[in-house]
């Protein structure tokens, strides 16, 4: 618990996450918004976080559970990619739609029938990308049972990896996040409140 408590607060002191009023890429409304993306400029953060999911992992599944590890762009990518080197495990990612020239392959990377990975990405609010990206896998025989995301938004994405037989797990989830920052006074309780509206808790 000790790294989520210290995560979440290293999040709220750089404006990774921001609270307010947001319109996200899906065009939905949300009280906040959180920035992932942001983490890698700030090494000592981000290779602790590469460090504590690969623990996650580790106990959760094994390393020698799965052959490779797979992530979305761009987001997930940059997580994946480090993750992947500090476990020397293979690492491919799946597009979110075919490139227009070349090959025109939706799933790059070695891949073959029967392999097993685990998908990466760092925030999930449906899951949809996820959703579309395991699909993908199934598509060519690519077996997966398991997705770890860094902030689980709580809109959905559970349910939605659990309907396709992928179980999601999260780092932290912005309940989670919000009730760090509020028990140290950094945000009020109306921040709460807003958060656990959108969430439905």
């Amino acid at each position: 618990m000790e790294f989520v408590k210290e995560f979440a607060t290293f999040l709220h002191q750089n404006d990774i996450i921001k609270f307010g009023d947001f319109t996200l890429f899906s065009g939905k409304k949300s009280s906040y918004y959180v920035d992932l993306r942001l983490v890698p400029s700030y090494p000592h953060e981000f290779r602790k976080m590469v460090k504590y999911l690969e623990n996650e992992i580790a106990e959760n599944i094994g390393f020698n559970k799965f052959d490779s590890i797979v992530t979305v762009p761009t987001g997930g990518l940059i997580i994946a990619s480090a993750l992947a080197i500090e476990t020397v495990k293979p690492l491919i990612y799946v597009r979110s739609k075919p490139k227009d020239h070349g090959t025109s392959k939706l799933v790059e990377g070695r891949i073959h029938e029967g392999m097993k990975v685990i998908l990466i990405d760092d925030v999930a609010t449906t899951g949809s990308s996820v959703v579309n990206a395991i699909k993908s896998l199934k598509q060519v025989n690519i077996s997966i049972k398991d997705a770890y995301v860094i902030v689980n938004r709580m809109e959905g994405a559970d349910e939605a990896l659990s309907e396709l037989g992928v179980k999601m797990h999260s780092i932290l989830n912005i309940l989670q996040i919000t009730e760090v920052l509020y028990e140290q006074n950094l945000v009020d309780e109306s921040v709460l409140d807003k958060v656990k509206n959108q969430i439905g808790k």
